[in-house]
């Protein structure tokens, strides 16, 4: 494909957007997870676990995290306020590819410290929070999520911006409770940010999309690449540059861009 100019690629990828950012996205998305339940900490709860266990086949994704769920009652927020140690012994037998029943458990205990100790999740994310970016905010969620004990190997399921990585998974859900879509996708529920501070979840697929439209130049997928892509964005909507995830997803997965 020819490198479009900037209008033509922001008419391009906003039709794009049109297209994929519907409830029918729901259906083949790990987002359907958080979409099953109403209340915001549920929502929230369900959507960063889901989320953490976001790489690989996305029908697996979709199951694990179902199981997790199960494995928590279908009440997120309440079995993280109230469950015994005993109840914490049937998650040992959780995995998605690396991450297991122990990592599962540290998760748990983690969210309740989050829960009880700072507020919940959202507030964590507020606190740290700088005009035009997130990444900041998210290298300090790991520090607070990780005050408790745990093993060093269950830090690796929590992204540091600030060690270069993309974080697409963080990313990813801070696009779900950020930004209000008003098409039943995203869900807006964390009002104390704006999803100009957003940065687009970059993985395999948005960023080889991104390198055929000329907006991303850098090979790999990190906090580099993040930035030059996250800075394209911003000139096609400053207000919203998140939802050109959309765009550049929907193209990679089900168009074979």
């Amino acid at each position: 494909m020819k490198k479009l100019n900037q209008k033509d690629l922001k008419e391009f990828l906003d039709a794009k957007v049109v297209e994929y950012n519907n409830v029918k996205f729901i259906d083949s998305d790990p987002i359907q997870i958080p979409h099953t339940f109403s209340k915001k900490e549920d929502i929230e709860i369900s959507g960063f676990l889901t989320a953490t266990i976001a790489w690989g086949n996305r029908k697996s994704i979709i199951n694990n995290a179902k199981r997790m769920m199960q494995m928590l009652d279908h009440a997120p927020h309440d079995f993280i306020l109230n469950h015994q140690e005993s109840d914490l012994e049937a998650l040992e037998t959780f995995v998605h590819r690396t991450f297991n029943g122990l990592d599962f458990i540290t998760f748990i205990k983690a969210l309740q410290h989050i829960y009880v100790e700072r507020e919940g999740l959202e507030a964590v994310f507020a606190n740290h929070v700088e005009k035009g970016s997130l990444q900041h905010a998210i290298h300090h969620f790991k520090q607070t999520f990780f005050e408790i004990e745990h093993v060093q190997r269950t830090q690796k399921h929590v992204s540091d911006p600030l060690k270069n990585s993309a974080a697409k998974r963080i990313n990813m859900f801070l696009r779900w409770m950020v930004r209000n879509d008003n098409a039943g996708v995203d869900f807006g529920i964390w009002q104390s940010l704006s999803p100009s501070q957003l940065s687009c979840p970059l993985d395999v697929h948005s960023g080889n999309v991104a390198r055929k439209l000329g907006i991303l130049t850098r090979k790999q997928n990190d906090g580099k690449a993040l930035l030059e892509l996250d800075t394209a964005l911003r000139k096609l909507d400053a207000k919203d540059p998140v939802k050109y995830d959309f765009a550049l997803f929907g193209l990679g997965v089900f168009e074979g861009f």
